[in-house]
């Protein structure tokens, strides 16, 4: 039986919360306070996150983009794929930890994304980086602690709060998109970014795809001008 391997350890900015990085055999783990937080066996709906944003706005070829949460690449390295050579894409992630793993470990999960020269790294957190936007983004990506009901920062709720809400739609350009991926159903929430004057689409995707647990993206449209 191949062993677990302990590969690294990380604290949560302002938390005193480890995040820890696992291997076993050719698959990685993140695990906090021991529970299993993202694993590269099961990454479909990390996937499907980036599909149905691109595939809702007008033009991906050239399209501007923030991710918030870099996690193990998946995201980033599907949005690559289906965005043109002219996009940008900027890459927010709070564990300055997290992104060193990516090129040392993850990077060979999905092709090294973070080498492709259409990305641009940020360390910190994801909330200043929306408030600064001001309709600068054709799509916005959030896959930040668990969805709107944070488990790993409770930070993260500025958000999914009005005023985060305000803030992303704020962000984008008219008829931009807001996509924001959780590990369940929240009905407060979607009727949260209706009243922050989103077109809602509420999506049930499989973690892996074609089964698996149940995983719930968000697709947020900002109303085009008229």
């Amino acid at each position: 039986m191949i062993p677990q391997e302990h590969l690294a350890t990380a604290t949560i900015p302002g938390q005193d919360t480890e995040l820890r990085l696992y291997r076993h055999d050719k698959d990685y783990m993140f695990l906090i306070r021991g529970k299993e937080l993202m694993s590269s066996r099961i990454h479909g709906s990390e996937e499907l996150l980036a599909e149905l944003a691109i595939e809702s706005i007008d033009a991906p070829e050239s399209a501007r983009v923030l991710v918030g949460g870099l996690g193990m690449g998946f995201t980033l390295s599907t949005l690559l794929g289906l965005v043109g050579p002219n996009a940008e894409i900027e890459v927010v992630e709070l564990v300055p930890e997290v992104v060193a793993w990516n090129r040392e470990w993850l990077g060979e999960l999905n092709g090294h994304p973070l080498d492709d020269p259409r990305v641009a790294v940020f360390e910190g957190d994801v909330v200043p980086r929306i408030r600064a936007g001001k309709a600068s983004y054709d799509a916005i990506l959030l896959d930040v602690d668990n969805g709107p009901e944070g488990l790993v920062r409770p930070q993260n709720d500025r958000l999914y709060n009005t005023s985060g809400l305000a803030n992303a739609r704020q962000a984008l350009r008219p008829g931009g998109v807001l996509a924001i991926w959780s590990s369940m159903p929240h009905e407060w929430f979607t009727d949260k970014l209706r009243h922050a004057k989103f077109q809602v689409d509420e999506k049930r995707v499989r973690a892996r795809r074609t089964k698996g647990p149940r995983r719930t993206i968000w697709i947020a449209k900002k109303p085009a001008r008229r």
